[in-house]
């Protein structure tokens, strides 16, 4: 893009996120110069203004919107000039343009269309006698005369004909879009109504809230408006949106009634008449379907970016979740007729060994199960247990939890005082995916998918964000209609927020699975690829500087992932923090200064304590780099994420049937909505805390309150067991 481009873009990107031109100058050269967004939020700071991650993503956004912008002006201008129809007037609008729907207002008239009513009037020679019917000029009849030929038969037809061309131009004149824009954007009314023959059917009752649902367009929520568009795509529902059609062509007509230019008040009126007719004929066939479409595709936008960005946010806190460390571990996919799969894996996740056992019907062979189990927990030095929360979850728990009791009351004097094995309830969702996905044969190719699946449970206890990176984010279950949406724009923001988590978060070096480095800034699959197979040919890596010597990991790369890579027990310490390589110099300078070595600025606040980190500015260091700096030689290689904790289910309850209004019950946060969170309170169908319910007080967004996998305390407030629902309150009684 050429510098005029850049700054002008930068100009509009800034006025329309309300950033300064400078910051965005700054962005959109890093990013044409291949920056990555987690690279340039962390380390340019200087270059964009300490901008965000989001702020970043949402100039890379506008930036790409507008380079299409360009491209469709360039296509209208090309198309226009070809028709002969360009004038410097027209030229000099399209120029200025940068808004999507007047640039298509611009260019309708002028747009290769279907042959029309209006196109064959046209061809009649009866576009003079609709501008004469516009000015009012004569007596419409007696103008009709002159236009009689072989293809026009009556003045009727000529009329007629006129009227189809003076339709036409009030749906492509700019004035008229914008006014009946206007009156949708104020006053429309979406309207849904169920399909007579589908009313009684099993798969309409999903929709039932929305048989004869109507309200204010710009009150919709998203997720309403996604559920009546579902309903529509699966042939239960009609939505339509709607305004009020005489005040839309009222407001037509007086715009193209003119004062009548004829010394006759009756003639006038004659044209006047003519006129309103075509008015109301254009805004109810052409005008007023093209609006309703282009509002409903900019409702179901605006419904989609909504719905993505929840989806986002949950998918954030899921791969942030608290990991519980590299810990020997025992996972357990919980069955009732195909047993428990349960396997053992070493602390880096390593498949040891796996076997099926069957504690609960129809098979029933507790006691078999109990010592299997025992001896798998002794045999591998197992630490933490976790079993998948589907079916079977609650009952494996308890004769989990037995077992473990049981090995703890054996123990010998000797180790009654060593911690015992911790047991955590993990989420299954996308399990079933991974187990039958390529990375998993790749993984196990001599394991079946239950061996699979039982392997990734365990894992996500360790680290959920190095398993799940492994998964479609939208088989994971944290988001809604993710189907329904735009599936470009779902796959781009569900693989920044990829992305964003696993760089906030950092990569150990040595361990991380190909498909986790493919995420790093800077790399993809292939040199995530060959980053693997240097590490299997060479041995670990004991620098960041080796990875200069992985085959097409270049300079511009390295600049990229370095930074987000780390070494654990690296001669250089620098090598496990979050301090980028292009900074070690400076870090070595400080030390210096200090009379000290890196080592010792880690490991001694006093002495960090006497730095004076204005004395390091520079042309292009500047405060923000130097206190991340600071705060990194705090804590070099800190996990952002928080502690795990130990969850218990209501021991009373286990199906929606033990369910009773008044219970007070703990939870676990499962997904959040626009609406509400949904809590699983240990009975196999999650409950939903209305957003009016999640607290006391006044609540914009369930996210200012709650988190994915936050433990809570919830009150049943309903149970429809006949759509198996469930109503909670977080609301004190």
């Amino acid at each position: 893009m050429e510098n005029t481009g850049t700054s002008l873009f930068a100009k509009l990107i800034a006025e329309r996120l309300g950033l300064r031109e400078r910051q965005v100058e700054g962005t959109l050269t890093l990013l044409d110069d291949g920056a990555t967004i987690p690279f340039i939020a962390r380390y340019r700071k200087e270059r964009t203004g300490a901008l965000d991650e989001v702020q970043i993503a949402a100039i890379a956004e506008q930036n790409d919107r507008l380079k299409e912008l360009a491209k469709r002006k360039e296509t209208i201008t090309k198309t226009i000039t070809e028709q002969e129809k360009m004038t410097p007037e027209l030229e000099a609008r399209i120029a200025a343009c940068w808004d999507a729907t007047e640039l298509e207002d611009l260019y309708l008239p002028y747009k290769p269309k279907r042959r029309t009513r209006a196109q064959a009037a046209r061809e009649q020679g009866l576009e003079p006698l609709a501008l004469m019917l516009i000015r009012g000029e004569q007596n419409p009849e007696r103008a009709a005369q002159r236009f009689i030929s072989d293809a026009v038969a009556t003045i009727e037809d000529a009329l007629r004909g006129a009227q189809d061309i003076i339709a036409e131009m009030v749906s492509e004149d700019e004035r008229s879009r914008q006014t009946v824009r206007g009156t949708f954007r104020r006053t429309a009314y979406i309207t849904s109504k169920v399909v007579k023959a589908k009313a009684d059917t099993d798969e309409a009752q999903k929709f039932s809230d929305y048989f004869d649902w109507s309200e204010p367009l710009k009150r919709c929520s998203s997720h309403r408006l996604l559920a009546m568009r579902r309903g529509e795509a699966e042939g239960i529902l009609r939505v339509s949106i709607t305004v009020d059609d005489d005040e839309c062509i009222e407001k037509l007509q007086r715009q193209w009634n003119t004062r009548p230019q004829s010394s006759s008040a009756r003639e006038g009126r004659g044209c006047a008449m003519l006129v309103a007719e075509a008015v109301a004929d254009g805004y109810k066939r052409l005008l007023c379907p093209s609006i309703e479409n282009e509002f409903a595709a900019s409702s179901k936008e605006c419904a989609d970016e909504e719905a993505i960005r929840v989806f986002a946010e949950n998918l954030r806190q899921l791969l942030l979740g608290a990991p519980l460390g590299q810990k020997r571990v025992m996972g357990i996919d919980p069955g009732f007729r195909t047993g428990c799969k349960v396997v053992c894996l070493d602390a880096q996740g390593n498949l040891l060994h796996h076997e099926a056992i069957f504690p609960h019907p129809p098979v029933r062979k507790p006691a078999e199960a109990a010592d299997a189990l025992a001896s798998m927990i002794r045999r591998y030095k197992i630490e933490a247990i976790a079993i998948g929360n589907g079916t079977a979850s609650r009952e494996t728990k308890g004769f989990v939890e037995m077992v473990v009791k049981e090995l703890s009351a054996a123990a010998s004097p000797a180790h009654k005082e060593e911690p015992g094995v911790g047991l955590y309830v993990v989420s299954e969702d996308g399990a079933s995916v991974y187990s039958a996905s390529k990375v998993a044969r790749d993984e196990f190719p001599d394991e079946d998918v239950t061996v699979r699946g039982a392997v990734s449970i365990g894992r996500r206890l360790m680290d959920p964000l190095a398993e799940l990176v492994k998964i479609d984010p939208k088989s994971i279950g944290v988001g809604q209609y993710q189907h329904d949406v735009d599936q470009t724009k779902l796959k781009r923001s569900l693989d920044q927020t990829v992305e964003s988590c696993v760089n906030s978060v950092g990569v150990n070096l040595n361990t991380a699975s190909v498909h986790l480095l493919t995420y790093v800034s800077g790399l993809g699959p292939t040199l995530a690829k060959n980053i693997v197979d240097y590490r299997r040919e060479n041995g670990a890596f004991t620098s960041r500087a080796q990875l200069k010597k992985v085959p097409r990991l270049g300079p511009a790369a390295f600049e990229q992932c370095a930074g987000f890579l780390r070494i654990a027990d690296a001669k250089n310490p620098l090598d496990n923090s979050a301090v980028h390589p292009e900074r070690y110099a400076l870090v070595e300078q400080i030390a210096k200064d200090q009379g000290c070595k890196v080592i010792d600025l880690i490991q001694q606040k006093d002495i960090r304590a006497r730095v004076d980190i204005k004395r390091y500015v520079s042309a292009d260091v500047g405060l923000p780099t130097l206190t991340d700096i600071m705060q990194e030689l705090e804590k070099p290689g800190r996990d952002p994420r928080e502690a795990l904790e130990e969850f218990e289910f209501d021991s009373r309850v286990t199906s929606i049937d033990d369910l009773v209004p008044g219970m007070e019950l703990p939870g676990i946060v499962t997904n959040i909505t626009n609406f509400g969170a949904f809590v699983d309170i240990g009975v196999h169908q999650d409950g939903l805390v209305h957003i009016s319910q999640l607290a006391d007080k006044y609540v914009s967004h369930p996210t200012d309150v709650v988190h994915l996998h936050q433990h809570v305390r919830v009150r049943v407030t309903e149970v429809d067991r006949c759509r198996s629902r469930i109503s909670l309150s977080m609301r004190t009684a």
